[in-house]
C-alpha cells in the first residue's frame, strides 16, 4: 500500500521517466513481505539501457527492474534505499522521509 505522495510529485516523476532522465521518487508504503519497511524509492528511467547503467555502479541487477511498459523502475527500500539515495544527494527524500536516521 502507498500513501504520503502528492499528485504534482507523481506526475513529475513520470514525466521524466518519459524523457530519459534518472527519476527518483520516495513515498510510504507497507508490505508485510518486507517487515520493518515503511517507505520505498522507485527509480525510473524509459532508457532501459540507461537504467542498467546507473544500476550497475550500485550493485543493483537488471533482473530487478519492474518492466513497466511506461515507466520502467527499480524498487529500493532498506539500507540500500538510504545509501543510493545519499550518493544521489537526494536530500529531500531522505529528510522528508527520515530515511537517514535509520541503522544500516
Amino acid at each position: 500500500m502507498a500513501f504520503g505522495l502528492k499528485r504534482d510529485e507523481l506526475q513529475n516523476w513520470k514525466k521524466n521517466v518519459h524523457a530519459g532522465e534518472i527519476a527518483f521518487l520516495t513515498h510510504y508504503w507497507l508490505d508485510s513481505r518486507f517487515p520493518g519497511c515503511t517507505t520505498v524509492t522507485k527509480v525510473g528511467c524509459k532508457d532501459i539501457t540507461k537504467l542498467m547503467q546507473w544500476g550497475d555502479q550500485y550493485g543493483l541487477s537488471p533482473e530487478w527492474i519492474h518492466q513497466d511498459e511506461d515507466y520502467p523502475h527499480y524498487d529500493l527500500f532498506g539500507e540500500r534505499q538510504r545509501d543510493i539515495l545519499a550518493a544521489e544527494k537526494q536530500w529531500n527524500q531522505l529528510e522528508r522521509f527520515d530515511i537517514l536516521s535509520r541503522r544500516k
